[in-house]
């Protein structure tokens, strides 16, 4: 296991960078064999301490954020939201095993009745053009959209706008 402790606008001490690995081991016990990176950035923000725990796992991103007034709740706030997604995770997984366990008795019994996977009902083609940031931003606005795909005049890459739940805005720009 990785795991990278991140100061933001503040200076990461021994006994934080310790704190953090120690939690973080506590996300390595429920993938014991598997390769497992983790990065938690720590900082302040007006009087409250933020922790942003980012877990990868081959192609699962999970992540956790949490501000309180003290540095080490926020870490244990994150951590444990963390837990939460991966038991959320395994449930799923443990459950779609049990559906296709059901599918292929109801295959060979006839018994039990197939489940039905979630598909794609609709698929929408559009022409991505090259703007910036703002121009995506009123374009969603315009759109009544909460997420909008554009080209980024700056960069070249095609970038994500979308609408936060506190009201601002997000930008998402994937690295390949």
């Amino acid at each position: 296991m990785k795991v990278l402790v991140k100061g933001k606008n503040l200076e990461v001490s021994e006994a934080l960078q310790e704190y953090a690995e120690k939690k973080a081991a506590k996300i390595a016990k429920f993938f014991a064999e598997r390769p497992l990176w983790v990065q938690i950035t720590i900082g302040t923000e007006r009087s409250l301490h933020n922790a942003d725990v980012t877990v990868q796992l081959n192609d699962l991103l999970l992540r956790g954020e949490a501000k309180t007034t003290d540095m080490y709740a926020s870490i244990d706030d994150a951590i444990e939201k963390i837990e939460r997604q991966i038991q959320k995770y395994k449930t799923k997984i443990s459950h779609r095993l049990h559906e296709d366990y059901a599918k292929v008795m109801a295959k060979t019994s006839g018994s039990v009745r197939e489940a039905e996977e979630p598909r794609i009902l609709r698929t929408k083609r559009f022409a991505v053009k090259p703007m910036s940031v703002a121009e995506a931003v009123m374009q969603m606005d315009l759109l009544g959209h909460d997420f909008f795909v554009f080209s980024n005049a700056e960069t070249e890459e095609v970038n994500v706008v979308y609408c936060r739940n506190d009201g601002n805005y997000g930008l998402i720009e994937p690295e390949f």
